[in-house]
């Protein structure tokens, strides 16, 4: 027996199925339903948490801006090997995930870091999450260092980890720069993927940053006292300063995550609706089609002995 489905304005045929295989589909697709509903969900809640332990730690970063912009300033010359590019590589700071389904997450990021190193000579790569590990062990650049923290929030001390080394490999003149490419998330819709400079310091960047209001313009004549010297308050605020930073691309990196995760498990769940209607549909044609026939061959056989 051959059941007529109507779909899409197609005809489709599908021929008489087992209504426990139906039943088995249909559980398993509700099943995966709950699944996606509860990770949209936790990934909803990861956000919200993400986002206010930024702007709750912002403060303090941002103070740390504005000193070492009003050294700059205010001071005549400021020699530091922080603001100084060295002799060595160019290392580069990649932030994935630890976890997949998250959408294009993950495969923007590759995309974004393969253009960037195929602009550099010899880059090295400190990868940050389990995805960009078992991507980039087959790349043939160097890997020098793995970092992972777990799927969770980022804290402080993960940004202080990571600082701390990159600033010692500055400092023996392994690296003659550091950036970092991470998604930034202009809103909920709009993942971009982004690289920003860590080492060396701009001058410039800093007081923009500190002092958006300048707009290029020199701030005014206001010298202060630094005690033992402006060069060595600067160099005990860079680590610091860097460690903001690097804090800061994290967490943004990880609410960009979060974000892809939420899309890509509403957009499953939506699928499973669909999918689960179009089953329930075909179940039950199913189900019609064999009482329609058992039926069909009662009143047959009581006719036939009724004749």
């Amino acid at each position: 027996m051959v059941i007529e489905q109507v779909c899409a304005d197609r005809l489709y045929f599908y021929p008489m199925a087992n209504l426990r295989d139906v039943r088995l589909r249909m559980k398993a697709i509700a099943q995966t339903l709950q699944v996606t509903k509860a990770m949209k969900l936790i990934s909803t809640s990861k956000l919200r948490k993400g986002r206010l332990l930024l702007e709750d730690t912002e403060p303090y970063f941002n103070r740390i801006q504005r000193t070492m912009s009003d050294i700059l300033q205010g001071s005549a010359y400021v020699q530091s090997p922080y603001l100084s590019k060295a002799e060595g590589r160019t290392a580069l700071i990649v932030v994935t995930s630890d976890k997949g389904l998250a959408g294009g997450y993950n495969a923007n990021i590759f995309r974004f870091v393969q253009s960037i190193c195929e602009t550099l000579e010899n880059p090295v790569l400190i990868l940050i999450g389990e995805v960009g590990q078992r991507y980039f062990v087959n790349s043939p650049y160097l890997v020098l260092e793995n970092f992972t923290f777990s799927s969770r929030v980022p804290t402080v001390e993960d940004a202080q980890d990571l600082a701390e080394y990159v600033v010692s490999q500055f400092d023996w003149g392994v690296f003659s720069e550091v950036r970092i490419a991470y998604t930034h998330m202009y809103n909920a819709l709009k993942l971009v993927p982004t690289e920003r400079e860590v080492l060396p310091l701009d001058e410039t960047k800093i007081t923009a940053a500190a002092h958006p209001e300048l707009a290029g313009k020199k701030a005014q004549d206001e010298h202060f006292e630094y005690l033992p010297s402006p060069e060595a308050v600067f160099d005990t605020l860079a680590p610091l300063y860097i460690k903001g930073v690097i804090y800061g691309c994290l967490v943004e990196a990880y609410a960009s995550e979060q974000s892809a995760r939420m899309s890509a498990m509403d957009e499953a769940s939506k699928n499973a609706d669909e999918m689960l209607a179009s089953q329930q549909l075909f179940y039950n044609r199913v189900r019609q089609a064999g009482i329609t026939q058992e039926v069909t061959e009662i009143v047959s056989g009581s006719t036939a002995l009724g004749g």
